[in-house]
C-alpha cells in the first residue's frame, strides 16, 4: 500500500485555506469630514462654531442586498437618557430594528412622545430611576420631544443598514468594517434642508483598505429652529408651580 504524500497533503490544505480566504468580502474603513455653512447649534446652550458634531452618513448596496442586523447579546441597548431636562444623546444611529432604552435620570417626571417620519410613540409618564424601551422597526427620523418640557429634544436616525457613523466635534467620521462593492451614500443634519440633503447623495465604491470621501458640504436652512407643538398639537402651557416641573 502506497504511503500518503505528506508534503502534497500539507500543499493542497495551504492553498484551499488561502482560495477560501480570498472568497471572502475585502473590508474598509470609509471616512469622511464634515464642513458647515452658516448652521447653529440645536442643543439647549449655544456650541462652539466649530462645533461639526452629529451630522450622520450612511451606505446602503447598490445591489439592494442588505446586511442581516447584527444580533450581539452581550451588547448593551442604545441608550437616550434625560437628565437636567435634556436628552443625551442629541442625535442616536441605529440599524432598523434596535431597540432603544429611555431612562429618566432627573428627579421628576417626564413624558417622551415621537409623531413624526419615523417611528411614532408616546411613552406616557414615567417617574424617576425608570426606564422605557422602544423598537425602531422602520426607517426614518424620528424626532423626540418632553410633552412637560419643550426645550427638550433630540433625534434618532434608523437606517436599514449596518454601514453607518455620525461625526464628532471636529466633523470627523469614520465607518467601520465596510464589505467591498458599491454604495450609495446618505447625509443627514438637522438643520439642513432634506433637498439639500438629497443633493450630497452619490454613489461610492469600497475597496480594500481606507476610502476618503472627503469633505461633506452642508448647507444651512435659514428657517431652522427646534419649536414644536405638545402631542396634542398645541403650544406647550407655561410652567406653573407643579411637582411635573421641580427637580
Amino acid at each position: 500500500m502506497a504511503k500518503p504524500n505528506h508534503s502534497r497533503v500539507y500543499a493542497l490544505a495551504v492553498c484551499s485555506f488561502f482560495a477560501a480566504a480570498s472568497s471572502f468580502p475585502q473590508q474598509a474603513a470609509v471616512t469622511a469630514h464634515v464642513e458647515k455653512s452658516g448652521l447653529k447649534s440645536a442643543k439647549k446652550t449655544t456650541a462652539p462654531a466649530s462645533d461639526l458634531s452629529e451630522v450622520v452618513i450612511w451606505l446602503t448596496p447598490s445591489d439592494g442586498h442588505l446586511p442581516a442586523a447584527s444580533a450581539d447579546a452581550k451588547r448593551p441597548a442604545p441608550t437616550i437618557a434625560q437628565q437636567n431636562k435634556s436628552f443625551a444623546p442629541h442625535v442616536l444611529v441605529v440599524q432598523v430594528g434596535t431597540v432603544v432604552q429611555f431612562p429618566n435620570r432627573d428627579r421628576f417626571l417626564h413624558n417622551i412622545f415621537s409623531l413624526h417620519e419615523g417611528r411614532q410613540f408616546d411613552l406616557g409618564f414615567y417617574e424617576a430611576g425608570s426606564a422605557k424601551t422602544v423598537r425602531f422597526d422602520r426607517p426614518g427620523v424620528s424626532f423626540l420631544f418632553c410633552n412637560i418640557h419643550p426645550e427638550m429634544n433630540a433625534a434618532v436616525v434608523a437606517v436599514e443598514t449596518p454601514y453607518f457613523a455620525i461625526s464628532n466635534k471636529a466633523g470627523e467620521l469614520t465607518i467601520p468594517d465596510v464589505a467591498e462593492g458599491k454604495y450609495h451614500l446618505h447625509v443627514w443634519s438637522e438643520q439642513s434642508l432634506p433637498e439639500d440633503l438629497k443633493k450630497l447623495e452619490r454613489e461610492v465604491t469600497v475597496s480594500s483598505g481606507t476610502l476618503d470621501l472627503g469633505a461633506i458640504h452642508l448647507n444651512a436652512n435659514p428657517n431652522f429652529t427646534t419649536a414644536h407643538k405638545n402631542k396634542y398639537g398645541q403650544d406647550y402651557v407655561p410652567p406653573a408651580a407643579s411637582d411635573y416641573n421641580h427637580p
